[in-house]
């Protein structure tokens, strides 16, 4: 049976879609602000209008996730070493029934991964690409079993509380972070998530295959998007993975006091970095 996934058409329009493929733990909303700010400013700009959507992985946001016999190879430790295969091929699936053989193709952080993994399996399906606070690493040992315990722990327990630390803070996070509209918004959404969704996608992300070979075999447009504050996708890992973009005009954006989840933290930047990218793919 295809596996469907739950996209939500924020604008129709011409041209290529844009899609936005969201960050874990949460949903396709932590891209409201950004796409917000993207159709003020591409109406300010007078851009012409372009599709612009904002899937849901499965198991996010109420979607379903992709049933156990659907996600290929199961590792021995419960790791779903082909589950990001498998949802690479249904976004692209997704793509085509709406009618379009390509899009322009942003994920943040493990939104990014799912990118790569399109232009690894599917570069014929990708005018454009931007990497927000992301990475081409597979999961360390210690990082992959942590991942499984809280999958574990999730499922058994019907809860969201090991994944609550998102909305931790420190004082070395950016201003945004530690602000209680941030750590109300975070909370919110993690706690209407469903616990064996962020299960599935822990257990997929553990799973997930090294992909820092795929940053050569892009040569479309790209974007690297990054906060300067992002704990684990700061510049200094960030820029390195520009840099081996080598056969794509790729524009590198580093944001000032911000972290992660950098499309809500500062909406108004990712807007102008991707409507810029936008731009150089209709050119």
């Amino acid at each position: 049976m295809p596996v469907e996934i739950v996209n939500h058409i924020q604008r129709d329009g011409q041209g290529v879609p844009l899609i936005l493929v969201h960050g874990f733990p949460v949903d396709s909303r932590m891209w409201d602000r950004c796409v917000t700010a993207m159709m003020e400013l591409s109406d300010a700009q007078e851009m012409v209008q372009f599709p612009i959507w904002t899937p849901d992985m499965p198991g996010a946001g109420g979607a379903p996730i992709i049933k156990l016999g659907e996600v290929g190879h199961v590792a021995e430790d419960g790791a779903y070493e082909q589950a990001l295969d498998v949802m690479a091929d249904a976004y692209v699936e997704m793509l085509h029934k709406a009618g379009y053989k390509q899009a322009i193709w942003a994920g943040l952080s493990m939104g990014g991964y799912l990118v790569l993994d399109i232009q690894r399996r599917h570069p014929e399906a990708v005018a454009g690409l931007a990497l927000l606070d992301t990475k081409g690493d597979a999961d360390k040992p210690a990082s992959r079993a942590n991942r499984l315990v809280i999958a574990n722990e999730c499922e058994q327990n019907n809860t969201t509380e090991p994944v609550m630390f998102f909305v931790d803070k420190s004082p070395k996070d950016s201003s945004i972070k530690q602000s209680e509209a941030y750590i109300a918004q975070f909370t919110e959404w993690i706690e209407q998530q469903a616990p064996e969704g962020i299960a599935w996608r822990e257990r997929m992300a553990a799973g997930r295959p090294d992909l820092n070979d795929v940053f050569e075999q892009i040569t479309a447009p790209s974007a690297v998007i990054c906060g300067e504050q992002d704990p684990s996708s700061a510049p200094a890992v960030m820029k390195p993975i520009a840099e081996q973009m080598r056969n794509s005009e790729v524009v590198f954006t580093s944001i000032d006091d911000c972290g992660h989840f950098s499309a809500w933290e500062h909406p108004e930047d990712v807007a102008d970095a991707l409507l810029a990218l936008v731009r150089r793919v209709q050119a």
